[in-house]
């Protein structure tokens, strides 16, 4: 089942393809998602040995969505003691039993101008 997200006007829905139409499953807030299209069944399943920072776009059932870079990881939510809130930016790693490790991320030093 493919399914997306959709995040336009503070709004953020999830659609699922079905007989090739994008179908509304649920409308909530956006929060700080950034207005786009999320296309979740493009996401790669996570390797444990590595480590992945990025913005949680989406949680349910069958997985946790992060994005990392421009793709998309999915972690299995039997992973986490906690599942992360969507919208926050974490740092996921795993284990040696495999459980999911969530710390915030560290802030991203950026050029800006003073005056």
């Amino acid at each position: 089942m493919k399914q997306r997200l959709v995040v336009m006007n503070g709004q953020r829905i999830v659609q699922t393809e079905q007989g090739g139409a994008w179908k509304n499953e649920k409308v909530d807030k956006a929060g700080a998602l950034k207005p786009g299209m999320y296309n979740l069944y493009m996401a790669q399943e996570a390797d444990k040995t590595k480590s992945y920072d990025g913005q949680i776009v989406h949680a349910d059932s069958s997985g946790v969505y992060q994005q990392f870079g421009k793709k998309f990881v999915m972690h299995s939510p039997m992973d986490f003691d906690i599942v992360p809130a969507i919208g926050s930016a974490k740092s996921i790693n795993y284990d040696a039993q495999g459980k999911a490790q969530v710390s915030a991320m560290a802030a991203q030093r950026g050029r800006s101008r003073s005056r």
